[in-house]
């Protein structure tokens, strides 16, 4: 078993999983990939299925029933991760919006020693925003949406993280066995606000890496402005919260 294992939720990703698949396979650093299926009509679990014949050992595929959130299927994939002797396990979209070959350099950040001059961390982020705003192919309203709201994470929570809803994330297994899972409460984007904000508070190492965004060129994007409603609220009511909570590693 290797150390380190990609978390890749889908739904309806047919255009793009095989392709990310046979990417991540190439990368000089071995990883083992975990998809997330949320019932795909469209096929994407049986494309899965398939490949696992080419990969034996290292394509895993977990199926799940309907859509059930971004957060949950991530959640889900913690807790598979953590019956096996993972080390770094990452998240990560299926439709190359997150360059897999950054994938070396986030593990790269989080390794107890590093040629990285934040090296040594707990969670790695895959940051748009940390070396000025890089994202291509997003319309400038979407970009703007994105970057505000980082600001305003940091405004409400006091966090010092520059992109703050990033999906492209390595954490060290202790990271997952610390947040008690069962507590984080959103599912969309607010999710990646939750879990970085936990993170902080437990006092973990939070690093961001400047990588670059590209909007996915095949497939349907799963974002809405219901997401986008959770992740404001969301925001304020999870700072509220932390007042009454105690984060004791």
């Amino acid at each position: 078993m290797r150390d380190s294992l990609v978390i890749i939720p889908t739904y309806n990703e047919k255009e793009n999983i095989e392709k990310i698949i046979r990417k991540v396979f190439s990368l000089s650093q071995p990883f083992e990939i975990l998809i997330i299926d949320d019932g795909s009509p469209d096929g994407t679990a049986g494309i899965v299925k398939h490949l696992q014949q080419d990969f034996p050992g290292q394509l895993h595929i977990e199926e799940r029933k309907g859509k059930m959130g971004l957060g949950t299927a991530y959640i889900h994939g913690f807790k598979w991760a953590l019956k096996r002797s993972y080390q770094y396990i990452f998240e990560m979209d299926a439709d190359f919006s997150h360059n897999p070959e950054d994938l070396v350099r986030l593990r790269a950040a989080c390794l107890p020693v590093s040629e990285f001059v934040n090296g040594g961390a707990d969670v790695a982020i895959g940051s748009r925003y940390v070396k000025g705003v890089n994202v291509v192919n997003w319309p400038m309203g979407r970009v703007l949406m994105s970057y505000f709201a980082s600001m305003y994470v940091r405004f409400i929570t006091r966090i010092n993280i520059q992109d703050a809803t990033a999906g492209f994330k390595c954490y060290r297994r202790e990271v997952l066995e610390t947040i008690p899972t069962e507590k984080i409460k959103f599912v969309g984007y607010a999710f990646q606000i939750e879990m970085k904000f936990t993170a902080i508070k437990y006092g973990f190492k939070v690093v961001e890496v400047p990588i670059i965004f590209t909007d996915r060129t095949e497939g349907t994007s799963k974002m809405s402005t219901r997401i986008f409603r959770e992740a404001f609220l969301g925001v304020i009511q999870m700072k509220i919260s932390s007042w009454f909570r105690k984060y004791n590693r």
